[in-house]
């Protein structure tokens, strides 16, 4: 069995408990994306439970995109808790250059030492030295620009760090892969993005003694079932219901007919 198809058989096997805090869009595909793939979402935020239930989960998320002072006093009470108990967990910074808000609290979040960072190339230009071509939510820059600005913060952070885009970029400063697959019809289905975050978060929970390999097995399984569903798929619609369905029939010939992993 291939190392993706494996990590997805730990997922399948272990189903990990993924306490998701991520945003209002996001919460019914993220959760129907962990159910497809094997695993078991929670999106529990409150700072009064958060950090409670990080202890007891295998691995959190932490998306920012509908930031508020509440979420995100709930997200580090949730950090705090999966930090006190060795869990790993994600971060996604959403569109964190576009305020100063955004900003301020990512750069406190940063500093908690997450497991892995997953972001466009735009969120992870600005998150290594402040420039990118990003508008809101959506990337303005190429996936390859980024990749030297991801290696810096993954040796600087000693994290792994995901660029996702047409072609995907992981690093954790030591070794770097590509991803290839997926479909063109991704990006124009809301908050799929940001659900594959959730979906790094159930393989880096189910193996958490390799963050690289999991999370770059989490990227090949997002593909293939991408591609597959793509060439049958006529528009957005029908590919957000194919796109589940593809990811929770993938085995191992259709990671190794539909996605690609590159050295890099």
């Amino acid at each position: 069995m291939t190392g993706a198809a494996l990590q997805l058989a730990r997922v399948r096997e272990s189903a990990p408990l993924v306490q998701c805090i991520t945003n209002y869009v996001a919460m019914n595909i993220a959760a129907n994306v962990l159910h497809a793939a094997g695993a078991s979402p929670a999106m529990v935020h409150a700072a009064e439970e958060s950090g409670e239930f990080a202890t007891m989960a295998d691995a959190l998320t932490v998306n920012i995109g509908t930031l508020s002072p509440a979420w995100l006093n709930g997200m580090k009470c949730a950090i705090g808790g999966a930090t006190k108990a060795g869990r790993p967990w994600v971060l996604d910074p959403v569109a964190h250059f576009a305020t100063p808000f955004r900003r301020q609290a990512v750069a406190e979040l940063l500093a908690l030492k997450p497991t892995i960072v997953r972001g466009n190339a735009s969120e992870i230009l600005a998150l290594a030295d402040g420039q990118g071509a990003g508008r809101g939510v959506d990337s303005g820059d190429p996936v390859e620009r980024a990749e030297d600005a991801a290696r810096r913060l993954a040796t600087r952070w000693a994290m792994v760090v995901a660029v996702t885009g047409a072609v995907d970029f992981v690093t954790d400063g030591v070794r770097a892969a590509r991803v290839i697959g997926g479909s063109a019809l991704m990006p124009q289905v809301t908050a799929l993005g940001c659900s594959l975050t959730c979906l790094a978060g159930a393989f880096v929970g189910a193996s958490p003694v390799d963050p690289f390999d999991a999370t770059v097995a989490a990227l090949a399984c997002f593909a293939a079932a991408g591609q597959v569903a793509g060439k049958i798929s006529h528009g957005p619609g029908s590919f957000a219901v194919n796109f589940l369905d593809a990811l929770h029939t993938l085995d191992e010939e259709a990671l190794q007919t539909h996605a690609g992993i590159v050295a890099a």
